[in-house]
C-alpha cells in the first residue's frame, strides 16, 4: 500500500526540456478556455465544449481541490519561456491500496503533432514510477482517439482492451479503450 502523503504535502514541479509542469492558477483560465472552447479538444473528452471562461475558473479550482483532499493531482503543462499554459496531465483515480493511477490529459490543438503529451508523459512517469512507487498507470480512452493511444503506445503503454458501453458521456453510453503500463514493463 502506497503512503502518498509526501505528494500531497507540496505540490511538486516537474521540468521537462520544453516545459514547466507546474500547479494550475487562477491566471491559467483564459488560456484554458481557449482550447476548452474548441469542439476538436472535447470530441473524445468528458467534458462538453466551453461557452464561458468561467467554466474553466471552475475546473481550476475542482482540480486544486482534489490535490488538497489526496484525490488527484494535474499539472499544468505551461511553456518555459512564457509560462503560457497549453494543457494539463496529471493522476486521477488515485487508488493508493492497488498502488495504481490513471492519466489524463489534454493539450491546445496549436501543439497537436509536436511531440508535446510524449515528452510530459514520460516525465510524469518517471514521477509516478521513481517517486509515488506506482505499481500501475491506466488510461481510458475513446477507441476511435487514435492520436491518444499512439501517445500512450510511445511511453510503453500496452492496450488491454474495449470495455463496451463503459462510460455514460454527453447523453451516450460509450465504449472506453484501456491500456496500461505497468512497473516492470517501465523498469525493462
Amino acid at each position: 500500500m502506497l503512503n502518498l502523503d509526501f505528494v500531497f504535502e507540496q505540490f511538486p514541479e516537474l521540468e521537462t526540456d520544453r516545459f514547466i509542469l507546474r500547479k494550475l492558477k487562477m491566471s491559467d483560465a483564459p488560456n484554458m478556455f481557449d482550447y476548452f472552447s474548441k469542439d476538436e479538444v472535447t470530441k473524445y473528452y468528458d467534458l462538453a465544449t466551453f461557452t464561458s471562461e468561467q467554466q474553466a475558473t471552475d475546473l481550476i479550482e475542482r482540480l486544486l481541490t482534489r490535490f488538497e483532499e489526496g484525490k488527484q493531482i494535474r499539472w499544468g503543462i505551461a511553456l518555459k519561456e512564457t509560462d503560457n499554459l497549453i494543457g494539463t496531465c496529471g493522476f486521477h483515480s488515485i487508488e493508493p491500496e492497488h498502488s495504481k493511477v490513471e492519466i489524463g490529459y489534454e493539450l491546445h490543438p496549436n501543439y497537436w503533432n509536436k511531440g508535446v503529451m510524449s515528452e510530459v508523459i514520460s516525465k510524469i512517469l518517471d514521477y509516478g514510477f521513481n517517486k509515488m512507487e506506482l505499481n500501475r498507470v491506466e488510461a481510458f480512452y475513446d477507441p476511435e482517439n487514435i492520436a491518444s493511444r499512439k501517445v500512450l503506445e510511445k511511453n510503453g503503454f500496452i492496450f488491454e482492451g474495449v470495455l463496451r458501453k463503459r462510460f455514460f458521456e454527453k447523453g451516450n453510453f460509450l465504449d472506453g479503450a484501456i491500456s496500461a503500463i505497468l512497473k516492470e514493463d517501465y523498469f525493462k
